[in-house]
């Protein structure tokens, strides 16, 4: 015999649901060839939390079941009242001994109504008596619904541990004594942890499984890019599944460094910024030296910037947004490479090889390529490079060493060598943690070209090229850094040739590429990474909208009007810098502020608009598509601290702030409740809304929406509003529309933009 039990998470609401498909599910099973048992159990401690537990006769009939249409239809009936799950929520196990020695056993025990928090209080008294037992590793209550039965599941390292605690009366008595009243009359079944019968099959033989499961959007690659895709779809309760096919994650820090200033912010809305700034360093400002001479410094410490520039090396990016990930139910699963997939009107059929040669079958609404410079994706998209891939001519070397010279703490450092105005030698050396640790990137020593026969390098880091060693790495600081700098404790060292070039779409259809399978550009600042962050940003709360069927018909067609264009410009500002000083001595502030994406904007996107009577109105404030800043002194009655805007605009929907001072038609500002009420039935509550008043506003006495003051006038001022406007934020912290004075319609318009399919 053989047992399955499957955990799942009812969002909330959606119980009494579950309920109804599971039972329309239980008859459908029980009918089919070899089902044994079939139940819906309860956690006892969390009403929202069910498990589906089913019993077979044999392999053949569970395989018989999943891979049929029973099992299909109770996974849609499921999907959307559930949360997203992990691959620890199921269970497969056998009546008999097998190759894993976990074992599980079931004590099956009846608790009167009467006696229930009895029961409960000292059930947990148990727990915590048993946790320091040889061998046990936790356990579950759960009770079967609408009646009094209850079942204690218990997970043993080994059966040997479990005999002899049971064979000790005295132990069994001493820690299970709090409930040794209800165990006069019990049922216990025991269990062995085992492998899908699939696996076994694969195992025994040799040959591949094929296993079908089902998702609503699968994510290919574990970096940056499809972390934060994944990070936000879970967030908003979107079913993903992420893949990778690298079996562990990088340990090293061969890839970006720099997190820029709108990073943080997103990172911040994540709820990773606290993290990364324990983790990294900040990077304060850099200097440029041309032939020995410093050309010029700059402080990145500016006034105003909500972060500064942070250093922190990619893997420990994909460690904190990996842990962000767990905590919202969500696993990569590594190991699992992408071999191709076919798309149709109402999903993505994708097929997945694993590193044991076992193959599974996934079916998506969307797929989302996050699969780096050499995406799977991308060519089987068949998406080509605009203008082709270029690449430049020299190769490269990265080292992470220490080095012993005095320069400017937390400072980007350059150091050119021009001839006759030609660019000839190039070090850049960018800090990291550590007493004068650094990232040194320069030209590759002559004999790594030779390697190649004078034919080109492969792209991206090259395996078949040896590692550059600590002589190669002085010789370069010989030739360009301040006379007697010396290197030491090489870490690790690569060599590589950069790429560059954009993709002429963003994706066809269901599939989507983001971050390096969309866009490749020489590693100016960590743009690749920060690019590809925030390509997942857009894109995540519009794919998330589809598959809840609420997107109007070209949200999705919008990921790439918005972000294609951003794309272009930085590859071509990255192309211009790599061989230069600087782009532009005269604003360098600008400059830096274009480079961490502070001034990014979306103006000419077709999801933006305005509606402004008059020319001068809201001429201070953000434009359409623009990001909104971010703003303090706000006050809430019940609050006792000034607020920011984030705390109001922050979250995974929309926001609408509608405001009015003390010159504002009282007819007007009577006429908000109605606004918000339409805007979230236009919405299906997607957008919250909040009326701000000037500190000189009366006190409307409204309903709704929840009001905040202006006190310290920030927001009139750096939003430019007077009498009666309004500011729609999206959710990835970009106007999206706005209009002086109110208009209702327009602003029904614009959402119809966003949310067409709203029902």
């Amino acid at each position: 015999m053989i047992r399955t039990m499957l955990r799942i998470r009812a969002r909330p609401g959606a119980e009494q649901e579950i309920r109804a498909a599971w039972r329309t599910a239980a008859g459908q099973i029980g009918a089919l060839p070899g089902n044994l048992r079939r139940e819906l159990l309860l956690d006892a401690n969390d009403p929202r939390t069910f498990v589906v537990a089913t019993e077979w006769a044999d392999d053949a009939a569970l395989l018989g079941y999943e891979n049929g249409p029973v099992a299909a239809r109770l996974a849609d009936a499921l999907r959307d009242r559930c949360l997203p799950g992990t691959a620890d929520d199921r269970r497969v196990m056998r009546d008999e001994p097998g190759g894993h020695p976990t074992i599980l056993v079931d004590v099956e025990v009846t608790v009167p109504a009467t006696r229930l928090a009895e029961f409960r209080r000292g059930h947990a008294e148990v727990t915590a008596r048993m946790a320091g037992i040889p061998g046990y590793l936790r356990e579950e209550l759960l009770r079967e619904p609408g009646t009094d039965v209850h079942h204690i599941f218990a997970e043993w390292r080994t059966a040997a541990e479990f005999h002899r605690w049971v064979a000790n009366p005295a132990h069994a008595r001493e820690e299970a004594g709090p409930i040794a009243p209800f165990l006069l009359d019990f049922r216990r079944r025991l269990f062995h942890l085992a492998a899908h019968p699939g696996a076994d099959r694969a195992a025994s033989t040799g040959r591949e499984t094929d296993v079908h499961t089902t998702t609503d959007v699968l994510i290919v690659g574990a970096g940056p890019t499809g972390l934060t895709a994944a990070v936000e779809l879970a967030r908003r309760g979107i079913d993903c599944r992420l893949v990778e096919k690298l079996a562990v994650p990088p340990a090293q820090a061969d890839k970006a460094i720099g997190v820029h200033c709108r990073t943080m912010e997103i990172w911040a809305e994540q709820g990773i910024a606290r993290e990364a700034m324990d983790a990294g360093i900040w990077l304060t400002g850099n200097v440029v030296f041309v032939n020995g001479t410093q050309t010029h410094r700059m402080s990145w410490e500016l006034p105003g910037l909500p972060y500064a520039h942070l250093g922190l090396p990619q893997y420990e990016t994909e460690r904190l947004l990996t842990e962000r990930l767990a905590t919202l139910g969500v696993r990569p699963q590594r190991g699992a490479e992408l071999t191709g997939f076919t798309q149709g009107v109402d999903g993505v059929l994708a097929t997945l090889a694993g590193a044991d040669g076992s193959t599974q079958t996934v079916r998506a609404k969307y797929l989302i390529g996050a699969d780096g410079a050499h995406s799977r994706v991308r060519e089987l998209l068949g998406l080509t490079f605009s203008g082709g891939l270029g690449r430049f001519p020299q190769l490269f070397m990265l080292a992470d060493v220490d080095v012993n010279w005095d320069m400017p703490a937390g400072h980007l450092l350059r150091f050119l060598h021009e001839t006759d105005g030609r660019m000839d030698g190039m070090l850049v050396c960018v800090p990291l943690r550590g007493e004068g640790r650094y990232r040194i990137a320069t030209l590759a020593p002559p004999r790594f070209f030779a390697q190649t026969g004078g034919r080109d390098a492969p792209p991206g880091f090259s395996e078949e090229l040896a590692e550059p060693t600590l002589d190669d790495v002085q010789a370069a600081l010989d030739r360009l850094a301040p006379p007697g700098t010396r290197a030491a404790n090489l870490r690790w060292s690569s060599v590589f040739r950069i790429s560059h070039g954009i993709v002429d779409r963003y994706g066809h259809g269901r599939v989507f590429v983001a971050g390096d399978a969309a866009h490749l550009h020489p590693p100016a600042g960590g743009q690749g990474m920060n690019t590809g962050i925030q390509d997942a940003w857009n894109l995540a709360w519009k794919v998330a909208l589809a598959v809840r069927g609420l997107a109007a018909p070209g949200l999705l067609d919008s990921y790439e009007a918005e972000r294609r264009p951003e794309g272009e410009e930085i590859v071509g500002r990255a192309v211009r810098l790599a061989f230069t000083d600087e782009l532009d001595r005269a604003d360098l502030e600008r400059q830096f502020l274009q480079e961490m994406s502070l001034l990014l904007s979306y103006a000419d996107s077709p999801l933006v608009g305005e509606c402004v009577t008059d020319p001068d109105a809201l001429r201070d404030g953000p434009r359409p598509g623009d990001r909104a800043p971010d703003l303090g002194g706000l006050t809430r009655r019940g609050v006792g601290h000034p607020l920011r805007l984030r705390d109001l605009t922050g979250g995974t929907r929309h926001t609408l702030l509608v405001y009015a001072d003390a010159s504002a038609e009282p007819a007007a500002v009577a006429a908000v409740p109605g606004l918000c009420a339409d805007v979230r039935a236009a919405t299906r509550g997607e957008i919250d809304v909040y009326l701000l008043l000037s500190p000189d506003a009366g006190e409307p006495g409204l309903p709704a929406p929840p009001v905040v003051r202006d006190a310290g006038g920030e927001f009139r001022a750096r939003y430019g509003v007077a009498g009666t406007a309004l500011y729609l934020i999206r959710p990835d912290g970009h106007v999206g529309f706005r209009s002086q004075p109110v208009d209702a319609d327009a602003l029904r318009k614009n959402l119809h933009l966003v949310f067409g399919g709203a029902r």
